[in-house]
């Protein structure tokens, strides 16, 4: 088996296993490449030869009604050797003030573009290797991330060129069959506390900033799908719950132009202001220079694609990297001019908080 990849839609329980079992999965130099293809996708934040989009083909496709008996049924030889990993209990590398003051220098550079004016927003993103000292495995670990957040993309996924990713995220960036589509604009972010936690985040107040981000995405979205969609209908923004967490979300559902096809529509569309900024290509641009960390495939998108004629791929947010001998925890957030450095660092903690759930001991 050379790839592999597990994954829940949100809302549902059963789980689906992809899997390629000859050769090795195909690398892909652009979205566009997707057209006519099937299988599991894995795309970076940033296409490179380092980090292509890789596709993992569908030689065994088999759902389980759940995770837990997928976890006793399953018997295969899984590609990632054992399937545990070997964790020290030794601070982190990239932890404590060191990754602190990182983030400060990175927001202080992204800052001072944002307030002369050259951008209306950049998402500035960080990682975070957590010390673990139990030895796990990735399937456990999948199988947390599935009880604990059942309104979530859940997806366990390796190949060769991308390494292992557990990744639990709220953001479709497109799904559906046929003529019928859709897609969303997810921004803004709350964490819930005390007695917000036992609803929906209904309660709460969104603050000017959080406002404008999510129409900042809403818009940009719009704007991509008039160039290759028809019947463009817009929902929201509502707000929705995402483990401990809420966020502003529109919905777009749309019909592709027949001149079009869905490889033309992730090309337009990823990445999107959500992860990205405003003017979209120049805060591209400025991200992969100025960044401290490559975000590899954080904040890329992943999903199956095309299986039984259906699509549904998210947005790779709240996510990590396994290694042999550390968890490496992705998370970003988007700045404005009017941005707070300790709000925006504690909103990355917050993030990170969804799979530090997943590795603490049940």
């Amino acid at each position: 088996m050379t790839g592999f990849a597990l994954f829940r839609l949100p809302h549902e329980q059963q789980v689906t296993m992809v899997a390629q079992t000859e050769g090795e999965p195909l690398e892909l130099a652009s979205c566009e490449d997707l057209n006519g293809q099937t299988g599991f996708v894995v795309a970076p934040f940033a296409v490179s030869a380092g980090t292509p989009i890789v596709l993992i083909k569908p030689d065994i496709v088999k759902t389980f009604p759940s995770v837990s008996e997928f976890v006793s049924d399953v018997n295969i030889q899984f590609p990632w050797g054992k399937l545990s990993v070997s964790l020290g209990g030794t601070a982190s590398s990239l932890g404590g003030n060191s990754n602190r003051t990182t983030y400060s220098d990175d927001f202080s550079r992204f800052f001072l573009h944002l307030n002369n004016g050259d951008f209306r927003k950049l998402v500035l993103s960080r990682c975070a290797e957590e010390p673990v000292t139990e030895h796990v495995s990735p399937l456990e670990l999948y199988q947390r991330a599935c009880l604990l957040y059942p309104r979530l993309f859940i997806s366990l996924v390796y190949t060769a060129k991308s390494g292992l990713w557990l990744t639990a995220t709220p953001e479709i960036l497109l799904e559906g069959r046929g003529d019928e589509w859709r897609t969303i604009a997810l921004a803004g972010t709350m964490k819930l506390n005390g007695d917000d936690l036992l609803g929906e985040g209904e309660n709460l107040t969104w603050s000017t900033k959080n406002i404008q981000e999510q129409r900042y995405v809403a818009t940009y979205l719009k704007e991509c799908l008039e160039q290759l969609a028809d019947n463009i209908q817009e929902e929201g923004p509502r707000t929705v719950r995402a483990a401990n967490l809420v966020h502003l979300r529109s919905d777009f559902t749309f019909t592709i132009l027949n001149n079009a096809r869905v490889g033309n529509v992730l090309q337009l569309l990823h990445p999107t202001p959500a992860v990205c900024g405003l003017p979209k290509k120049e805060a591209y641009d400025f991200i992969l220079a100025n960044e401290h960390t490559p975000r590899l495939y954080y904040s890329g998108f992943m999903g199956p694609l095309n299986l039984s004629s259906t699509t549904h791929l998210f947005v790779s947010l709240r996510c990590m990297q396994i290694t042999d001998n550390q968890y490496r925890l992705y998370a970003g957030g988007g700045l404005l001019k009017d941005s707070v450095e300790e709000q925006e660092w504690q909103e990355t903690e917050a993030k990170m908080e969804t799979m530090r759930r997943v590795l603490k001991t049940q």
